[in-house]
């Protein structure tokens, strides 16, 4: 008769460290994280108004070229009509 043999145990790999951050994933979520403006930050209030689709293009066709947002674009653009000091 055999004798029995205890059951081996299974082996286990070692795990080593953990491989580093992939810098392209990095950038990626960094694009996820939302940006708030300095202004917007204290306080924002919407403001709704009226124009045309052909205006409405046009603002977001600038806005597109000079590589900002429309609403970045026009927030510059009242700033500049009504400035705080009310001059």
């Amino acid at each position: 008769m055999t004798i029995p043999q205890p059951a081996a145990k299974p082996h286990r790999a070692p795990i080593g460290r953990r491989p580093g951050a992939d810098p392209a994933s990095t950038w990626v979520r960094q694009a996820d994280a939302p940006e708030i403006p300095a202004k917007a930050s204290i306080y924002t209030a919407r403001l709704t108004i009226d124009v045309t689709p052909a205006l409405r293009g046009r603002i977001k066709m600038v806005a597109f070229r000079r590589g900002i947002t429309a609403a970045d674009m026009l927030r510059e653009l009242l700033e500049r009509e009504y400035p705080e000091d009310g001059a």
